[in-house]
Formats: C-alpha cells, sequence, structure tokens
C-alpha cells in the first residue's frame, strides 16, 4: 500500500463492505497497487459471504446461509472413557476420514482448570500435567459421533500443525522443569495420530526440535524442514527452523521413530533467524513498518535445544539472531512459510508499535517479507474494527483467513485474493474476542471438503462454556470465493475455544495449524 493509504482512509474503505478492519497497508500487500488506488477512490463491492447474523443462541455469528452444531462442550459432552470433556479447547487440526472428519482438539490447560484430559493409562506422558488433546469424529453431516482421548500428561498445548502426511503436531506453550506436581519437563512437541490410535500410545517429545513455549508450526512438505514460532517475552521469542537429518523421510512414525534412536534427542538440526538489511543487522521484526519490507535471512545454531541450564531464547545476544513480540500463528503455503506476530508494544521492547504483522519466509530466496501489518487499533469494542491476527489459513485460489486475538470484539475475517477484508465469524459467547483475553479462545479449522468450518470456544473461567462446533452451510448458497480454507486450524475468538470452523468449497488437499488466543 502507498503511503498515501491512511490508516483511517483504509478503514473506512472496508468498513463499507461490511467490517473495517485496522490494517495498514494491506490492500497493496495482498493485492498491488491497483486496489489500493481503488480503496483510495472509495471504490469498493460487497463481497465475501455478506454480513455476519446475530445469533439467538449467544454463541456464534456467521452469515447468512451458515449454521452450525455444537459437537464438544467442556464438562457438558462425554468423552468415550467416561470423562467429561476437557477445559480450554485451542488449536485444531481437521482430516478428512472415511465417513467424515476427524478433529484433533487441543486443550491449553495449566493446571487450574475444571476440567483436566483424564491421565489414561498408556497415553499419558507426565501424571503431573492436566493438557493434552482430545480426538472427535463427526459424520458427513457434522454431527458428533465419539470423542477420546489422544495424548494426556503435557502441559498448556496451544497451537501446532498438520504435517503433509497427515498427522497433528501439538504444541506446549510452557518451559515448565520437572517439580512439585509435574514429573517431567515440559515445553516440547509431540504428534498425534488422528486415525491410528496405537500410534498415540506411550506419548514421545520430539526433544530435537527444542524446549521453548512453542506456538505453531508449518512443514515443508518438498524436504520436511519444521519452521516453528515461539510465543515468550523477556526478551521476546525467535523464529526457529528444523532440518531433518541426511536421509530422513517424512511419513507416520517417521518423528518418533527418530525422537527414540540414537542421538534422536539432537537429531537434525535446530537454527533460530537472523535477518539483515543490507549490512544493517534487524534486531526486532517490528522494526518493519512498511508492507513489502524484505530482509535476507540467515540460521544460527541453537547451543542447547533442551534449555538445560538457560532459555533457548536467552543464549543469544540480540545482535545474533531476531526477535520478535508474541509469534503465533504459522501455515505453509505458495512455496513458503507464513508465520504471525501478533501485536507489538514499546514497554515490550519493541522498536515500533502494530496490531498484527503477517510474514512469508521464501526458502528458496533465503527472504522474509512483511506481507500485511495492522495499525494499533484506536477502539477495539467497536464491531468495525480489527487487530491482533493469531493465526492465518492461506487459500491455494488466493485470499487468506485471519483469526482474531486482540482487545475487544472478536472476529474471524478473510481477507480476499484482491485483499478486500470481510467477516466470516463472530463471537457472541463473551467479551473475549475470536481471539479473547479473559474468557475463551476459538480455534477454527477448515474442513477438508466442500462441507461445514467447526470452531471451538472455551473459557478459563468456572462456569463459562467451552465449546466445539461444526458449521453448515445451505447448499443452494454458495460464497462468491472459490476459497479452499483446506485443513486450516486458527484461533478465533475466546480465549481458548476451540471451535473447527470449516468454511470452505472442495476438497483439494489443503491443511493447516490452528492456534490460541490470550
Amino acid at each position: 500500500m502507498s503511503s498515501s493509504l491512511s490508516r483511517r482512509d483504509l478503514m473506512r474503505s472496508a468498513a463499507a463492505g461490511g467490517l473495517g478492519i485496522a490494517i495498514a497497508g494491506s490492500i497493496e500487500a495482498i493485492a498491488g497497487p491497483a486496489a489500493a488506488q481503488a480503496a483510495q477512490a472509495g471504490v469498493g463491492k460487497t463481497i465475501g459471504y455478506g454480513p455476519v447474523v446475530a445469533d439467538p443462541a449467544g454463541l456464534l455469528a456467521l452469515p447468512k446461509g451458515f449454521s452450525y452444531k455444537i459437537v464438544a462442550q467442556a464438562g457438558k459432552t462425554v468423552l468415550e472413557s467416561g470423562e467429561p470433556t476437557p477445559s480450554d479447547a485451542d488449536g485444531t487440526g481437521c482430516f478428512r476420514g472415511r465417513d467424515g472428519w476427524v478433529l484433533v482438539n487441543n486443550h491449553e490447560i495449566g493446571g487450574g482448570e475444571p476440567y483436566g484430559v483424564p491421565a489414561l493409562p498408556g497415553l499419558t506422558y507426565d501424571p503431573g500435567a492436566k493438557g493434552g488433546t482430545t480426538t472427535i469424529e463427526v459424520d458427513r453431516d457434522g454431527n458428533r459421533v465419539r470423542e477420546y482421548v489422544s495424548v494426556a500428561g503435557t502441559h498448556n498445548n496451544c497451537a501446532g500443525g498438520i504435517t503433509p502426511w497427515d498427522t497433528w503436531l501439538t504444541c506446549e506453550e510452557t518451559e515448565q522443569r520437572a517439580g512439585g506436581a509435574f514429573q517431567k519437563d515440559h515445553g516440547y512437541v509431540f504428534e498425534v495420530d488422528p486415525f491410528d490410535r496405537e500410534a498415540n500410545k506411550n506419548p514421545v517429545p520430539l526433544k530435537f526440535l527444542g524446549r521453548y513455549s512453542h506456538e505453531a508450526v508449518a512443514v515443508n512438505p518438498r524436504n520436511s524442514e519444521i519452521y516453528l514460532t515461539e510465543d515468550a517475552s523477556g526478551p521476546n521469542g525467535l523464529y526457529f527452523r528444523w532440518t531433518p537429518p541426511h536421509g530422513f523421510r517424512g511419513r507416520k512414525g517417521a518423528l518418533r521413530a527418530l525422537a527414540l534412536g540414537p542421538g534422536g534427542d539432537t537429531a537434525g538440526k535446530l537454527q533460530a533467524m537472523r535477518c539483515r538489511k543490507g549490512s544493517r543487522h534487524i534486531a526486532d521484526l517490528s522494526e518493519a513498518t512498511q508492507p513489502g519490507t524484505r530482509y535476507k535471512v540467515e540460521w544460527v545454531d541453537v547451543p542447547d535445544r533442551d534449555a538445560r541450564t538457560t532459555s533457548v531464547r536467552k543464549q543469544f545476544t540480540d545482535d545474533q539472531i531476531t526477535r520478535s513480540r508474541k509469534l503465533e500463528g504459522a501455515w505453509w503455503g505458495d512455496g513458503g512459510a507464513y508465520f504471525v506476530a501478533s501485536y507489538a508494544r514499546h514497554d515490550d521492547g519493541s522498536v515500533n508499535e502494530h496490531d498484527g504483522q503477517v510474514w512469508f519466509y521464501d526458502p528458496e530466496s533465503e527472504t522474509v517479507t512483511l506481507k500485511t501489518i495492522f495499525g494499533v487499533n484506536p477502539d477495539p469494542e467497536q464491531d468495525t474494527n480489527y487487530d491482533g491476527p493469531d493465526n492465518i489459513t492461506v487459500s491455494p485460489y488466493g485470499g487468506v483467513i485471519l483469526a482474531e486475538d486482540g482487545e475487544g470484539l472478536s472476529h474471524l475475517v478473510g481477507v480476499t485474493d484482491k485483499g478486500t477484508p470481510y467477516p466470516m465469524a463472530r463471537n457472541e459467547l463473551n467479551d473475549s474476542e475470536f481471539t479473547g483475553r479473559r474468557s475463551a479462545t476459538t480455534a477454527a479449522s477448515c474442513s477438508p471438503t466442500s462441507r461445514p468450518p467447526a470452531t471451538s470456544s472455551r473459557s478459563p473461567v468456572p462456569g463459562r462454556r467451552s465449546t466445539t462446533a461444526t458449521g453448515t452451510t445451505d447448499p443452494v448458497t454458495r460464497p462468491p470465493h472459490r476459497h479452499r480454507w483446506g485443513g486450516a486450524v486458527f484461533p478465533l475468538g475466546f480465549r481458548r475455544v476451540a471451535r473447527p470452523g470449516r468454511i470452505r468449497r472442495r476438497r483439494r488437499g489443503g491443511r493447516g495449524p490452528g492456534c490460541r488466543a490470550r
């Protein structure tokens, strides 16, 4: 976007389409100068699926022609083993099953929530930890079939990512050491098979991916490289790349076998990103304020990936790596890795303030490019404002879905390949947006078929609902864009409400990670 297109102008033009968003530069970043000029001229037309309609049930506002079904609710629905559905649903992976869909649902449980993931024999990593994942099977019409524990005894399972071989990588957002109730160290990534329950027995931490506050991952389908975000502060977090050892072939069971093999804890190479502009070192990604800003990337080896004495991010000085506040969602698409920084403020050590950045790493040119930057939201309580993207899904047909994790109202927002935003959903359960702060967080997962999206919403507040819902579309109503939101998972709203929100067309094999909000 040209510098002459102000944030206020952009909000005004976006509001004309039904949703004003506080995004500086997004139109040019996604669509190019022509769209920016059109926005300046006030040219626009109705796009997306139309405005969201208030939900009489007070849960999830969707466009006309869309509906949802609740398939899991914390403390209400019952697991196959007899216990209530756990609290704090978060990142979710959605997979095409034989007779419907399979959702692998993170539960970001730190210990004080009313419903923990049951520590079932053979599925529990650490009996002292109450987080984990449950697997939810739904039929072709989005009806709940069953829900069962797939991994237990993990801690603060936040987001993760879907692999090219159809498994879910669930991430612990913590650096918790063994001690007290905890019998083992935490801060690892675990692999979950959505179909083979035997493969999930005796959970194995993938220690070669490092021990730190993991958020999300994106996997390169060509060479199985894994890109990882770290949501941490004091100092701010890092962006990582794991390169597998020579001869490694990504497939089901391969990561587990690597972790259990000789030298498994340090298999492959874990590195942190360092950016530069010419000869100038970039200490923090918040230095970038204009979409299109591109930095050259170098990768620096992590000295001690298990952080035995010092946190991984503290093993580097600021001149050795590039940091960022609130690194969140990750997605592989367009031949590279997208990742999101939710916000930055001066008081957290950031150079410039913003309410969200979307970055793209190109492994061929080894560059990272700022695609979108969100200006600081002046009034988060307004339904026409937008801030704090958490997770992202990129459509093979152009456009993206962004899940809000900011202040005020919370939305799931689509952005067309022309750079125009439109609302896809609004959290009506509470004030915690689709990326909530004090109540539930919502994770939306795109179904890998032409059927409904699923969404979930959770709340850490006792007595509040944590719900997973599948959405269905009127077969006559077809959204105007051929978006294929394949297998994407996002945090949408309340603070840990994982709703697999799949809003997509036909199956095309896309996959995506999900995330949480705070």
